[in-house]
């Protein structure tokens, strides 16, 4: 190896060369060096520091070369790139084309209401159908917002927001007064499902032969117009969705409005008039099955609340019988609005299934968020709940599965209520021989609504927060999950993120944090004050 070295007195040395024996022995030869002692000296110690490396190296040989590590790090910051790009392509694919399709579900709809061409339209002004349409829509959005601010809003003091937000407070001190929380839940949730029937009622397309809308082929108005695509897309997405991504982190912003505190006053109204009141002798029986008492918040009824109970509870009963014997009666003399060539027996079949599936999507969800805290070796006993959890938890499929869900449970439900609409064609008989005032009220989805919260929704959410290892036992809830997997990784609903981001900045609405921290800050200035004044 050429150097050039300095001896100590700082005087340069020629350039001379190093010749580097073999170490034996642990002894190091050098020959043919300068005859500096200060330079003998320092390379003597540069060859034994290299001695020492070369031996680790020795050591261990196997061990790889940093070049070799550098490069596949390298590979792998390229193929994350590579597929973080290919993500971010297929990502903007779906919000391209989910847009673009919500668009076009509601030109579709907009353009059969406007032509007079939908069951509503055809009997008031279409503007009149117009603004019912909508008003559903936009009722629909928070109600469902609602609920969660309502139920998320429960461990926050209410005087962190009682300035602020005066008609949150409202809200709050209301639902949450005693058991009205589950009052509200209750009738909200018939509210939500007389809504779905009504939408269907007023956008549902009503063609007589020959009848087309923006000259649509028939392959594309079976899809968007005679199955209900169009409408089921535009409900789930700017009537459900969008307001829940919102109302997820805006909660005290979404309800501090007047509307939110008519929609409680009139879900509880729903609640208290006893029309639902068959669900709780659902409960009450779970509750002697398992030996569990009902919990509540509030003091035992006295006699006249509790024969006031019972009397609600047996109308109910009686209320959702009647409602059965009217739907089946339709589906029988094909009065219904089953679809054309469907025999009558097959049709009772569909509606019950349809109604056991919503149900058990109803119930799913309850059942696997109470079995969250459930220990690991507790759950493997059971070996199918235990599968379903974990497809369920794993990943991000919790956040996909709730989204595909959303929009499987809307699709059944925009079918059963389809179904259960009576539809007597000209010419024929009343259900039993009613009077045709009375029939007129029957054809309004009441009934069927009544049917589809009792059986199709709420005795189901009693059996899963009674049984959740049993409900969620169910092979068949594998395969429900899978397709709600399935229905979100498709995109239909990517366009709901956008308009929800929006319609935050539109509507003013800032996440909770920045209150609550505003809050919690003015509190921890006042109390420096007082300790200084003090």
């Amino acid at each position: 190896l050429e150097y050039r070295a300095t001896s100590k007195d700082g005087r340069m040395s020629s350039v001379g060369n190093i010749e580097l024996g073999f170490i034996s022995g642990g002894e190091q030869h050098i020959d043919d060096v300068n005859s500096d002692p200060c330079i003998v000296a320092e390379r003597r110690d540069d060859i034994e520091e290299r001695a020492i490396v070369d031996e680790d190296e020795d050591e261990d040989e196997t061990r790889p070369l940093p070049q070799a590590d550098e490069m596949e790090d390298q590979e792998k910051v390229e193929v994350e790139q590579k597929r973080s790009v290919l993500n971010a392509s297929l990502e903007f694919f779906k919000y391209l084309y989910s847009v673009c399709l919500l668009v076009w579900c509601v030109v579709i709809i907009m353009s059969a209401i406007f032509s007079e061409k939908t069951s509503l339209a055809r009997g008031v002004h279409p503007w009149f159908a117009f603004f019912i349409f909508w008003f559903l829509i936009f009722w629909l959005a928070m109600m469902e917002g609602g609920q969660g601010c309502l139920v998320g809003l429960q461990p926050v003091e209410p005087e962190k927001y009682a300035d602020s937000h005066p008609c949150t407070l409202k809200n709050t001190q209301i639902a949450h007064n005693g058991d009205n929380m589950e009052r509200f839940i209750v009738g909200r949730q018939f509210l939500v499902v007389l809504v779905f029937f009504l939408i269907n009622m007023s956008a549902s397309p009503s063609l007589e032969d020959g009848d087309s809308i923006l000259g649509l082929g028939k392959v594309t108005s079976l899809i968007f117009l005679d199955n209900g695509v169009a409408m089921m897309i535009t409900t789930v997405v700017i009537g459900q969705l969008t307001s829940q991504v919102n109302a997820a982190v805006c909660m005290l912003d979404f309800i501090n409005n007047y509307f939110m505190l008519f929609t409680t006053y009139i879900s509880l109204i729903i609640e208290f008039s006893g029309l639902l009141h068959a669900v709780y002798l659902v409960q009450l029986g779970f509750s002697v099955i398992t030996g569990k008492p009902v919990e509540t918040n509030e003091k035992p009824r006295n006699t006249a609340q509790m024969l006031f109970f019972w009397v609600r509870i047996l109308i109910s009963t009686a209320i959702l019988c009647f409602a059965l014997a009217v739907n089946l009666e339709a589906l029988f003399k094909g009065q219904s609005g089953m679809w054309k060539g469907v025999p009558p027996w097959l049709s009772v079949i569909i509606f019950f299934l349809l109604l056991g599936i919503v149900g058990l999507m109803d119930g799913m969800q309850i059942a696997a968020f109470a079995l969250v805290n459930m220990s690991e070796e507790e759950l493997e006993t059971h070996k199918v709940a235990f599968t379903n959890c974990q497809l369920m938890f794993s990943g991000q499929n919790l956040q996909a599965f709730l989204i595909g869900r959303q929009l499987f449970v809307a699709c059944l439900m925009f079918i059963v209520a389809r179904i259960a609409t009576i539809s007597i064609p000209d010419g024929q008989d009343n259900l039993f021989g009613l009077p045709d005032d009375f029939q007129n009220f029957l054809d309004t989805g009441l009934l069927g609504s009544v049917v589809l919260t009792i059986i199709g929704s709420l005795a189901w959410r009693i059996v899963a927060s009674s049984f959740p290892v049993a409900f969620m036992s169910n092979p068949a809830i594998y395969v429900i999950i899978r397709i709600c997997l399935m229905v979100e990784s498709t995109g239909i609903c990517s366009s709901s993120w956008l308009l929800a981001g929006f319609h935050k900045p539109l509507a003013g609405y800032q996440n909770d944090e920045v209150y609550l921290q505003e809050e919690e800050d003015d509190g921890v200035e006042s109390m420096i004050c007082h300790e200084k004044n003090t």
